[in-house]
């Protein structure tokens, strides 16, 4: 949660964030601080924020699952008769993504996990098979379901009553340092496009978080508008509307358009940016990168597909992809619409 004073303490920023120079610079009156202050109130009486005991929980259960998958990986190695000293090194790690990630997530939320192993221990057998059955016959596991035909295969379960999605990336390596950045793209090198997908999560949240200028911000802003877009149904991306990370994206943007603006101010700068966007201009967090390891990259100058996209909101990380597809001239007409009413109501509140 955001304090007073790190909303006041927001010196004018000259460094430039994003594709394009910020709107403007401006910092926040005494009474953007207090209305800052009052939406985080809100949103605190709201339930968005979860309690110290369960933040303390899910800890507990990630470096538990940590263990497991270190274990795991060990046991594998083993299996595959690599030598004592191989077995030793032998490493996997946990990294998490989505709204857990960001630091946006609520009460009951699942959190979005991604299990990075070396190159021997594959997805279809090792993952889907000896970890699920090394999970199955765990007392702290329930609901256990794997989805390996997902687009991003993906295993769910529930650990200790914590919900848990996790995903299982191989790597291009036969040891799996402890230090492995996934934000670098030598990640992605020789790995398949299921892989692509899976360390994707990871990779985009991670450059959300380095790509806005106020990480409090932006969370509270974030939290904020997704509890809107729920209250207003524009809410799903399986429906043609927006999901997490494209909201992420979107405020994300408008954390980079107006670098000094506490949550109050990004509220309202969001919906009168929205409201005037131009689509199907993309919004993009970073110039996207060039095609350097032969995946499909957002180019409506060279893919004809890319040209049909109503809404494009470009992923930050390589390889760039439209995360919102599938939204149709119906769903953006809505969304239009309730940005329209979320601008009125923001000039209203605050004139």
């Amino acid at each position: 949660m955001v304090s007073a004073e790190g909303l006041s303490g927001s010196l004018p920023t000259a460094k430039q964030y994003g594709v394009t120079k910020p709107i403007s610079l401006a910092g926040p009156t005494e009474a953007d601080i207090q209305r800052s202050a009052e939406l985080e109130k809100f949103l605190v009486n709201a339930g968005l924020y979860e309690s110290k005991e369960e933040a303390e929980k899910r800890q507990e259960v990630l470096d538990r699952i940590r263990v497991i998958v270190k274990e795991w990986v060990k046991h594998v190695t083993r299996m595959r008769g690599y030598l004592d000293q191989m077995v030793e090194d032998a490493n996997a790690l946990i990294f998490t993504f989505g709204s857990y990630r960001l630091g946006v997530h609520g009460p009951g939320a699942d959190i979005d996990t991604l299990c990075v192993g070396p190159t021997y221990v594959n997805r279809e057998e090792d993952f889907f098979f000896i970890l699920h059955d090394i999970l199955a016959q765990m007392d702290e596991v329930t609901e256990l379901q794997p989805v390996p035909d997902a687009h991003v295969p993906v295993m769910k379960f529930k650990f200790d009553g914590i919900s848990i999605d996790l995903l299982y990336a191989s790597v291009s390596q036969m040891v799996v340092p402890e230090d492995l950045d996934i934000s670098d793209v030598s990640v992605l090198y020789e790995v398949d496009e299921p892989t692509v997908r899976s360390l994707n999560g990871c990779r985009v949240a991670d450059q959300i978080l380095k790509l806005v200028p106020n990480i409090q911000h932006f969370r509270m802003t974030l939290r904020c508008l997704k509890f809107w877009a729920k209250r207003r149904g524009v809410y799903s991306n399986v429906t043609g509307f927006l999901g997490g990370v494209n909201w992420a994206l979107l405020v994300a943007r408008v954390c980079q358009l107006y670098p000094n603006a506490v949550p109050s101010m990004l509220v309202s700068r969001f919906f009168r940016v929205y409201t005037q966007w131009r689509w199907p201009n993309p919004v993009m967090l970073c110039p996207i990168e060039e095609d350097v390891l032969g995946f499909s990259v957002w180019d409506p100058r060279k893919n004809p597909r890319d040209r049909t996209h109503h809404m494009p909101i470009i992923t930050p990380a390589y390889p760039c992809m439209n995360s919102s597809y599938n939204v149709s001239t119906s769903t953006l007409r809505v969304m239009m619409e309730q940005f329209q009413y979320g601008n009125k109501t923001c000039e209203v509140s605050i004139y």
